[in-house]
């Protein structure tokens, strides 16, 4: 009984449901943008240690920058489908 009051209490509030929502694209943004920083700069360490592996290094950091702006994409729609509908 108590888990449907918070249910419908939940549900009553939708400007917190939006508030939170927008907290939670501004969270994946920000996450993402540390994700790619830390990728970047690792890759620049890993080809002053090994500047023959050039080739390697960034297509792996490429892939990674991917990946991770992939998911901070689908987190930010996510979070937007909550906002809008």
């Amino acid at each position: 009984m108590i888990t449907l009051t918070v249910l419908l209490q939940a549900v009553a509030n939708v400007a917190i449901a939006k508030m939170g929502a927008g907290i939670g694209a501004g969270v994946a943004v920000i996450g993402a943008g540390i994700g790619i920083g830390n990728i970047g700069g690792n890759a620049m360490q890993a080809i002053s240690r090994q500047p023959e592996a050039v080739g390697d290094i960034r297509s792996n950091m490429i892939i990674a920058a991917a990946l991770v702006e992939g998911v901070a994409f689908f987190a930010i729609v996510v979070c937007l489908l909550i906002l809008f509908i």
